[in-house]
């Protein structure tokens, strides 16, 4: 197969079957030859990132992802798409392992603030207890100038029950739980927008849209670099 990317998923299944979703989705084909070109490596017992991030006693994810990395660098993909938030802890490693290019997710959906929000100055950021421990957005909105607003314990609770009770564990998305956790991101601690900043996140966007809140869907905004990115490749 010629001009292909790698999709590194399975962090979780039901989150990367909503990304393919929506990069197939947006794909502007009409046939399907004109749809794009793509392997995707369901690796869906990579260990928790999260518990690792907490506590390094717990099984490290690094070694699992970095095999992907290098068993799919021999197909020579023209690139990378990693749709978990949490696992871009582990970015510079595994960017380290090939010199095929690796999306960075977080780092695209706080470019993507500038251009749609540009008069935001605070930054919610929602996410795993890892996803906030490690400061992947953090870190990311602070490069950018900006004020990142985090959770509290109570909004994290909330936050870390509707991902992995509701969605990890029963592929369900409690609606009313999801859009109070923005709201009170809003009202409480007084944020300009939200960044769903885990793409269990994303799935409760696609399943139960928020319309008046403005957010920044990590996910959604990698479909879109990532239909960006294959589509060049196609025309070359």
């Amino acid at each position: 197969m010629q001009k292909f990317f790698t999709i590194i998923g399975g962090m979780g299944t039901m989150a990367t079957e909503s990304y393919v979703h929506q990069l197939n989705l947006r794909t502007p084909a009409h046939a399907d030859q004109e749809y794009l070109n793509y392997i995707l490596v369901n690796h869906a017992t990579v260990p928790d990132r999260t518990s690792y991030i907490l506590d390094h006693s717990q099984p490290n994810p690094l070694p699992s992802l970095l095999d992907d990395i290098r068993q799919q660098s021999q197909l020579h993909p023209a690139f990378f798409a990693l749709p978990c938030n949490t696992a871009h802890y582990f970015y510079d490693e595994l960017q380290a392992a090939t010199d095929v290019p690796i999306l960075h997710m977080p780092r695209e959906a706080v470019k993507e603030i500038k251009r749609r929000y540009p008069d935001a100055k605070r930054i919610g950021i929602t996410g795993t207890r890892g996803t906030i421990a490690d400061k992947i957005y953090e870190n990311e909105v602070k490069a950018a100038g900006l004020e990142p607003v985090l959770p509290t314990e109570a909004i994290e609770d909330e936050t870390m029950t509707l991902i992995y009770h509701y969605i990890k564990e029963n592929n369900t998305v409690d609606a009313a739980l999801y859009h109070r956790i923005l709201k009170e991101m809003m009202t409480e601690q007084h944020a300009d927008l939200v960044i769903l900043g885990c793409t269990e996140l994303s799935l409760a966007q696609e399943r139960e849209p928020e319309t008046e809140i403005p957010t920044i869907d990590g996910q959604s905004v990698l479909v879109d670099r990532t239909l960006e990115l294959a589509l060049k490749q196609q025309q070359k």
